[in-house]
């Protein structure tokens, strides 16, 4: 899942959206992808790959779609690098006792 998190947010307009929706909330497609220099079929487009990837989806809302920011695939990624990071912190220390021990 990762993975796919990390594609999806490689790209900085996709970036610039999960921005906007965790500043500002839910958002509508038109709100959400104003002042972008972009057609509107480009936008959806960013947004259909941040929907794949699990961190957004559409709730219908009239004639519109709202795009809600989706938490959970964040939690997964703060996850892993924690482990990633919790890794590091076992390395350094044991390169640390090495080099003391010089």
């Amino acid at each position: 899942m990762t993975q796919v998190v990390f594609h999806a947010l490689d790209d900085v307009t996709r970036r610039e959206l999960v921005s906007r929706l965790s500043r500002e909330g839910p958002l509508a497609m038109g709100h959400l992808t104003a002042g972008l220099r972009m057609s509107r079929q480009a936008a959806a487009k960013h947004v259909a790959v941040l929907k794949g990837a699990g961190l957004v989806r559409l709730v219908p809302r009239g004639r519109e779609s709202l795009c809600v920011l989706c938490p959970e695939p964040f939690r997964e990624v703060v996850e892993w690098l924690e482990r990633i990071g919790a890794d590091w912190d076992v390395r350094r220390a044991e390169f640390k006792r090495l080099v003391d021990g010089l």
